[in-house]
């Protein structure tokens, strides 16, 4: 369900973000509420807002007036193309750095990405 490694409302948006980037929720689909969410999850109804409002804020959700909230358009592309920012950054550079320090030429990683590919 939930861990300790970060607070629970970034992993509810966390959640519902990889909900989207799967295709389980798509664009213009509502999402469950607050209250339906706390209750799903037996959390605290405030801790499931604060998720709810920070995806809010980040474009991803929006809110209709009296009827609930929703995925917006783009959210889906928007996210895929900040989960490949996050990759490069996080694991390719990374990777590349620390190659690098241990004496590994980039055409040696890339002669290993190609042999994995070729394990498909």
């Amino acid at each position: 369900m939930f861990d300790d490694r970060s607070p629970i409302y970034q992993q509810i948006a966390e959640r519902i973000k990889n909900d989207i980037l799967s295709g389980e929720l798509a664009e213009d689909a509502q999402v469950m509420s607050t209250n339906q969410y706390a209750a799903f999850y037996r959390i605290n109804p405030a801790t499931a807002a604060k998720g709810f409002h920070q995806l809010i804020e980040e474009g991803v959700l929006y809110k209709r007036r009296g009827i609930g909230m929703f995925v917006s358009q783009g959210a889906a592309k928007a996210l895929r193309g900040q989960r490949r920012q996050r990759f490069f950054e996080e694991v390719v550079d990374a990777m590349i750095a620390e190659a690098r320090i241990i004496g590994i030429s980039l055409d040696e990683v890339v002669q290993r990405i190609q042999d994995q590919k070729g394990k498909e």
